[in-house]
C-alpha cells in the first residue's frame, strides 16, 4: 500500500491537482480506476464462482445481466464523464489572458503581458496570475514537443507550423514544475520548465526586467 501510494503525490503527480482543469482530470482518473477495479472484481468474483458446484441459472443471466449490462453500465457513464469533462476544460472565446510557450531543442522559451500590459520574454520560466484562466498558446522551432503542467492541467503538442491552445488555472500563488511530455531527442530529459502562479497585486520583479518578446517563425 506504500509504494502504491507513494506515486499520488509530488510536483508532476495528476493526483495533486492545484486547478480546475487538473481537480476535473484527476476526478476522471479516480472514476476509471473505481470503473476498472469494479469490473476487475466482478471478473475475479465470476472466476472463484466457476469452481464450485454448478448452479442453476440462465446463460443470459451471467452474459446479458452482468456481463454486459454490468460492464457497459460502468463504460458508458466513465465515457460521458470523458466526454463532460473534456467540454469544460476546453479553451472558451471568454477574454482570458493569453500566453506563448515556444519549444526548442531542448528548452522553452514564454512570452505573456506584464504589469505595463506590454508582451515580455523569459526563458524556462512561465509566468501567469493565480485565480484566473489562462490560455496558453504553443508552438515549436524544430521537432514535436509537448507541454505539460501536471498539477494544473492535461498536455498539448508543440508541433512546427501549428499553434495549438491550452487552457490551464491555478488556483493559488505557488510554483509548478513542467515538461515536455514527448520523446525529442537527447536532450528530452533535461527539457523542464517552471511555471510561476503570482497573485495579480504583485507581479513578480522578474516581469518588470523581462525584455520584449521576439516573434517566431511559425507565425
Amino acid at each position: 500500500m506504500t509504494l502504491l501510494l507513494a506515486g499520488c503525490d509530488g510536483p508532476l503527480s495528476t493526483l495533486a491537482p492545484a486547478g480546475p482543469a487538473a481537480g476535473d482530470i484527476a476526478l476522471l482518473w479516480w472514476g476509471m480506476l473505481i470503473g476498472s477495479a469494479a469490473i476487475t472484481l466482478l471478473v475475479g468474483v465470476l472466476l472463484a464462482l466457476s469452481f464450485g458446484p454448478p448452479r442453476v441459472r440462465p446463460v443470459r443471466y451471467w452474459t446479458h445481466g452482468w456481463g454486459l449490462g454490468f460492464s457497459l453500465a460502468v463504460l458508458t457513464t466513465v465515457l460521458v464523464a470523458g466526454l463532460w469533462i473534456g467540454e469544460r476544460i476546453l479553451p472558451r472565446d471568454d477574454g482570458a489572458v493569453e500566453v506563448r510557450a515556444h519549444a526548442y531543442q531542448w528548452g522553452w522559451r514564454f512570452a505573456q503581458p506584464n504589469a505595463e500590459g506590454e508582451t515580455v520574454q523569459t526563458d524556462g520560466v512561465l509566468y501567469i496570475p493565480a485565480g484566473r484562466p489562462v490560455d496558453v498558446i504553443v508552438t515549436a522551432e524544430d521537432v514535436i514537443h509537448a507541454f505539460w503542467v501536471p498539477q494544473l492541467a492535461g498536455k498539448v503538442d508543440a508541433i512546427p507550423g501549428r499553434r495549438n491552445l491550452l487552457r490551464i488555472e491555478a488556483d493559488r500563488p505557488g510554483t509548478h514544475d513542467g515538461l515536455c511530455a514527448e520523446f525529442c531527442g537527447l536532450g528530452h530529459a533535461t527539457m523542464r520548465f517552471e511555471l510561476v502562479a503570482y497573485g495579480v497585486d504583485a507581479p513578480p520583479d522578474a516581469l518588470a526586467d523581462a525584455p520584449a518578446a521576439e516573434e517566431y517563425a511559425d507565425d
